[in-house]
């Protein structure tokens, strides 16, 4: 066993950078029109979907900040992986038809046709600054320091790593556009669910793969997800847990560009639907291959790691062979670039399509992908430089993660309530916007006075019912949508079956919502 990086390692991780490069200027020899750079040309099936639906959501601050809080705090974070199948369920059945059948290529675009250009202007702008601030910039700073823990003489050198991933990531993605970043993700996914796979099961083997030695070791409700409300509101309550993580996970896998564009690119409803879902039984594995082997360091490695985010990286350098730790630490550099390229893909889109298109009528496709290209190289500079700030800001990049509580309440209920409200106008939803994202600062800001004391996820909870009340009184007080604002843009019963007529039972999606609601419930009585 190594303690440490040898030449192999750092062998396999560059030659995996050299492959990632490779990949996007063999692609970017196609891309010819802004769908090829933006949606890859709508040919992606439901397998290249699914990986990098996953791919992009795992970031190496997920993998660090999983296996850390397993060892130190407990594994209730899991519940923001492994129920993300049940958000990803509602994208599938209400939101994956109405956006392809509109063809769109940004989410704000689908608030333009349901309300009106303000309401896709202020969620495309709030986008745009949330996914290159907190995002972007956070993946390559998160990377900077995963970098620093296994090769510590780069310690004081952030500002050149970050630009390094920033530049590697920022060219394949200008050059080969949603294509590269969608076969990169899903060459990273594999990659991050083989090495993590191993490290686990030789973790397991140290304990003779009896799990009740760690369940005897582990302190009282650490191998828990149910938790109580505590005063200082900084674990997550079993309140939080109903209220507020699924909304923040359907805003996350229905309504973030940053997430969706690769669905809006898959070549069919029903492959649109089955890699959704697919993702959905993947976000289950982070729980065994993540969070687990941090619990399993309790009894392994009890008291031997000081601080939590360095678990991660002490049990690659000290449990795995030599090459094994190069595979591992090229899933870690493959959590960053997914993180990143899908953020400066997504920005971009947002920039050239809800922004300069619409002010340019006459722009040719070519002129498009220029854009497109130039707009991700700016973004990636722009990433970069704010990346290595965010260490001089003691704990607000944590207060920075709250601001999820501030974005995200006003959006569910636009999409959520607005698709089955078809009373809810473009002034309501505008209202909305306006209205409860200040009124989500003001409740961040009594919180950071030490005012209010909630855990953010049920900050998160009431303000959706606020958002919800303030969207259906302005509504009802402002004239109706027209009838082509809610015919093709409100819920509609046919739509479950949308594109599934024809398909044999085992093709049919609702059987796999079904068994991956099955499994989410097994696990969530399993760990209760």
């Amino acid at each position: 066993m190594g303690t440490g990086i040898s030449n192999i390692d750092i062998a396999i991780v560059i030659g995996y950078l050299l492959l990632v490069l490779t990949i996007g200027f063999w692609i970017a020899r196609g891309t010819k029109t802004g769908e090829d750079l933006f949606l890859g040309g709508r040919t992606f099936g439901w397998g290249l979907v699914g990986l990098s639906l996953f791919a992009s959501n795992i970031s190496s601050s997920t993998i660090i900040g999983l296996s850390g809080s397993a060892y130190a705090g407990g594994i209730v974070d899991s519940v923001y992986e492994w129920m993300s199948g049940l958000p990803l369920i509602i994208a599938a059945v209400i939101f994956v038809p109405m956006y392809l059948r509109s063809k769109i290529t940004t989410i704000p675009e689908f608030l333009e046709r349901r309300y009106d250009r303000r309401s896709q202007l202020f969620f495309s702008g709030v986008t745009i600054f949330s996914t290159i601030v907190i995002e972007t910039a956070g993946a390559l700073y998160a990377g900077s320091l995963v970098l620093e823990a296994f090769f510590p003489s780069l310690e004081g050198y952030m500002w050149v790593t970050t630009f390094i991933l920033a530049i590697i990531a920022g060219i394949y993605t200008a050059s080969g556009g949603l294509k590269a970043v969608v076969y990169t993700d899903a060459i990273q996914a594999v990659i991050l669910i083989i090495g993590c796979s191993i490290l686990t099961y030789i973790l397991f083997e140290k304990v003779d793969f009896d799990w009740s030695k760690v369940v005897e070791a582990a302190p009282k409700d650490h191998l828990s997800v149910v938790r109580d409300i505590d005063e200082e509101g900084k674990v997550l309550p079993w309140l939080g847990l109903l209220i507020g993580v699924p909304f923040l996970g359907f805003w996350y896998w229905s309504t973030n560009q940053y997430i969706v564009q690769r669905v809006l690119g898959a070549k069919d409803i029903r492959h649109a639907r089955w890699g959704v879902i697919f993702a959905g039984f993947l976000k289950i594995i982070p729980l065994f291959i993540m969070v687990i082997p941090g619990a399993i360091a309790m009894v392994v490695y009890p008291g031997a790691i000081a601080e939590k985010d360095a678990v991660f990286p002490f049990l690659v350098t000290n449990v795995l062979p030599v090459g094994l730790v190069g595979l591992v630490l090229a899933g870690l550099i493959s959590a960053i670039m997914s993180s990143v390229d899908s953020a400066l893909n997504s920005s971009s889109t947002l920039i050239v399509i809800d922004f300069i298109k619409p002010n340019r009528p006459n722009i040719t496709q070519a002129q498009i992908v220029r854009y497109g290209r130039i707009t991700t190289l700016i973004l990636m500079v722009i990433a970069a430089l704010w990346a290595p700030q965010i260490q001089n800001f003691d704990g607000l990049w944590g207060y920075l993660q709250q601001m999820f509580s501030i974005i995200v309440p006003p959006i569910v209920v636009i999409f959520l309530v607005g698709v089955f409200y078809k009373r809810g106008n473009g002034h309501g939803a505008f209202a909305t916007l306006l209205i409860s994202t200040f009124l989500g600062v003001g409740l961040f800001l009594l919180g950071e006075f030490g005012y209010w004391h909630l855990h953010y996820t049920i900050n998160v909870g009431i303000m959706v019912l606020i958002s919800t009340i303030i969207f259906v009184v302005v509504s009802l007080a402002t004239a109706p949508p027209t009838k082509e604002q809610t015919e093709l843009f409100t819920f509609r019963k046919e739509l479950i079956m949308e594109g599934m007529h024809g398909l044999p039972w085992y093709q049919d999606y609702r059987l796999h919502m079904v068994v991956l609601v099955g499994l989410i419930m097994y696990i969530l009585m399993l760990f209760w």
